[in-house]
C-alpha cells in the first residue's frame, strides 16, 4: 500500500490556505474596502482666490463673525463662554478653541466651514437646511462687503495667531481634531480633557458626572458614543485612520462622523499620537531592537574569526 501521507499533507495545506484566504484577505477586502488617499488635498473644496488681511480678519472674528460667541481663543485672551458639558448640551459637541486652528486645519477647509459648515464637514445628509435640519454652527453670511474677501481675512487672522505648522505637537493635533468626541483611556484622555488626580472622592465623582453629561450630548448628536481610540491604530491601521479622517464617507457611507479637515502634516501628528497611545513602549522597543541587531552583528564577526582560528590547521 502506497504511502498516503504526502497526499494527506497536500489536502490539509490546500484547505488551510483556502480557509486563510477566505478569513483574512478576502473577508478583509469585503469588510474593509481599500480607499486611496488624496493626500488631504480636499479637491472637492474650492481654491482660495483672495488674499486675506489678518487685521481686518480679527475685527470680523471678534465682531460680525461672532466666532467668540461659541469658540474660545485662549491666545487672544478669550476664554470659553461655557464649560464643555454645557456647550455640548447646546451644540452637540464642545466647539474647539481657535488658537491654533490656522496651523492644524487646512485653509480651504476653514474657508468652507465658515461659509457652509455642513458641506465642509460632509454631514449634509444629516443636516439638510431645506428640511429645517440646521447645523449647530451658524454659517457666516457676510458683514456687508465681499463675503469671500471677509472669510479670507478671517482665515488669515486665525493663521496669524497660530503656532507655526512645524510646532504643532501630536497631542495638540489630536486634541483639536479628535479629542472632543473620542476618548483615549490609555492616555487618561476624556472628551472634556485629561482627568486630574483628585484627593477627594467627591471631586472625582463631580468630574465623572460632567463627563457623563457630555457623553450623553455626544450620543444624541452623533447617534452613539464615538469609540475609544486607545488601540485603534493597531486594530485599524494607519491607512484606514488617515482616509477616515480625510473623508469618513469613503469608508463608512452615511456615518455621522464629520470630516476632520486637518492638513497632511497635522494628520501625521494625529497618527503619531495614536501610535504612542497604542504602544507606549514602542520607542524603547525600537531602541532595544537596534542594540540587539548590533550585538548579533558583532557576535557573528567574532564567531567567524573564532571558527577560522579553530579550523585553520584543517584547511
Amino acid at each position: 500500500m502506497k504511502n498516503k501521507e504526502p497526499i494527506i499533507l497536500i489536502v490539509v495545506v490546500f484547505f488551510a490556505l483556502l480557509t486563510y484566504y477566505l478569513v483574512e484577505p478576502y473577508a478583509h477586502s469585503v469588510m474593509h474596502k481599500h480607499v486611496e488617499s488624496e493626500g488631504f488635498s480636499y479637491a472637492d473644496l474650492p481654491t482660495i482666490e483672495k488674499k486675506g488681511d489678518a487685521t481686518r480678519g480679527q475685527e470680523l472674528v471678534m465682531g460680525a463673525g461672532a466666532c467668540v460667541g461659541c469658540h474660545s481663543i485662549e491666545v487672544a485672551g478669550m476664554p470659553a463662554a461655557m464649560e464643555p458639558q454645557m456647550a455640548a448640551a447646546s451644540y452637540g459637541v464642545n466647539p474647539p478653541d481657535l488658537s491654533n486652528a490656522g496651523a492644524i486645519f487646512d485653509a480651504k477647509f476653514l474657508v468652507d466651514i465658515i461659509k457652509n459648515p455642513a458641506h465642509a464637514l460632509m454631514v449634509e445628509h444629516k443636516f439638510d437646511a431645506e428640511k429645517g435640519q440646521m447645523h449647530p454652527m451658524v454659517p457666516f453670511y457676510g458683514a456687508g462687503g465681499d463675503i469671500d474677501q471677509e472669510i479670507a481675512d478671517m482665515v488669515a487672522y486665525l493663521q496669524s495667531i497660530a503656532v507655526k505648522p512645524e510646532e504643532v505637537t501630536p497631542t495638540m493635533a489630536f486634541e483639536n481634531a479628535c479629542g472632543r468626541c473620542h476618548a483615549v483611556s490609555y492616555e487618561n484622555w476624556t472628551q472634556i480633557g485629561i482627568k486630574p488626580s483628585f484627593k477627594d472622592k467627591k471631586d472625582s465623582l463631580a468630574f465623572d458626572i460632567k463627563l457623563l453629561e457630555y457623553q450623553d450630548s455626544i450620543k444624541a448628536y452623533m447617534g452613539k458614543l464615538p469609540p475609544d481610540l486607545s488601540m485603534y491604530i493597531r486594530s485599524r491601521g494607519e491607512h484606514y485612520i488617515n482616509t477616515f479622517m480625510e473623508n469618513p464617507q469613503s469608508q463608512l457611507e452615511g456615518t455621522a462622523m464629520p470630516r476632520v479637515g486637518v492638513t497632511a502634516e497635522s494628520a501625521e501628528k494625529v497618527i503619531e499620537y495614536l501610535e504612542d497611545a497604542g504602544d507606549t513602549k514602542r520607542h524603547e522597543r525600537e531602541e532595544i531592537g537596534m542594540n540587539v541587531m548590533i550585538y548579533i552583528v558583532i557576535f557573528a564577526i567574532f564567531a567567524f574569526l573564532w571558527k577560522k582560528q579553530v579550523w585553520r590547521d584543517l584547511h
